[in-house]
């Protein structure tokens, strides 16, 4: 059952919400759920995983895709506010590759169900061109992690990362272990040690226990320049 949060939450992310009539935001909301995801819990799997649209409340989802050897790579995270559309894959055209998504944290969402979000983007085009945008963002977040694994060094790789951590967390600490690091830039735990111990005698970072603090934005926006 929707809590009063939920009834106001749902029409803040779905910015279409004020272009829909009072049919189609019931059918919104009453095939809407909350479901909570423990830490580590796989959300989706693979194009027959089809569970519909998560609009996230707490919590952050990684998405990912799997090789047949079982090498993960990260395309992208979402957290709190943001919309995971490639759960609903199966309403989605020309989608050709399987992406997995885990629940990183626990995790707080709202599910809508993929067969009636589905016939809502069939019946208001605010709904579609909402949804076409979310793919359209989704696959930028894919074609820059590409970019990033294909053409980029490692060094500038796991620079443009901890930049990113910091200004997301607001904080130069990062709570993140070397293996942790390693699953979302596709890489090996041995080889982030590495770079990360020769940042850290550069004087850009500070290693400890499960975290990396950088104490050198300077030098370390200089290795992404």
């Amino acid at each position: 059952m929707l809590s009063a949060y939920d009834l106001e939450y749902i029409p803040r992310v779905l910015t279409f919400w004020d272009k829909l009539n009072e049919s189609q935001k019931n059918l919104i909301l009453n095939n809407s759920s909350p479901v909570h995801y423990d830490k580590g819990s796989r959300i989706h799997s693979g194009e027959k995983d089809c569970i519909g649209v998560l609009l996230i409340k707490k919590g952050e989802l990684r998405i990912y895709i799997l090789s047949e050897e079982g090498k993960e790579v990260t395309l992208y995270r979402l957290r709190d506010g943001e919309i995971c559309i490639l759960t609903a894959s199966c309403i989605l055209d020309n989608i050709t590759f399987d992406v997995h998504v885990d629940a990183e944290v626990d995790s707080e969402v709202l599910l809508i169900d993929s067969y009636y979000y589905q016939q809502l983007c069939k019946q208001n085009i605010y709904a579609d061109n909402f949804t076409h945008k979310l793919v359209i963002d989704s696959f930028s977040d894919v074609m820059w992690a590409m970019e990033q694994i294909l053409f980029m060094s490692f060094d500038k790789r796991l620079a443009i990362f901890l930049s990113d951590e910091i200004t997301r967390n607001q904080s130069d600490t990062i709570g993140l272990t070397h293996e942790q690091i390693a699953k979302y830039i596709g890489s090996a735990r041995e080889v982030v040690s590495r770079m990360l111990k020769y940042f850290a005698q550069e004087g850009i970072v500070e290693l400890s226990r499960g975290g990396v603090r950088v104490v050198d934005k300077k030098k370390l926006k200089e290795l992404i320049l």
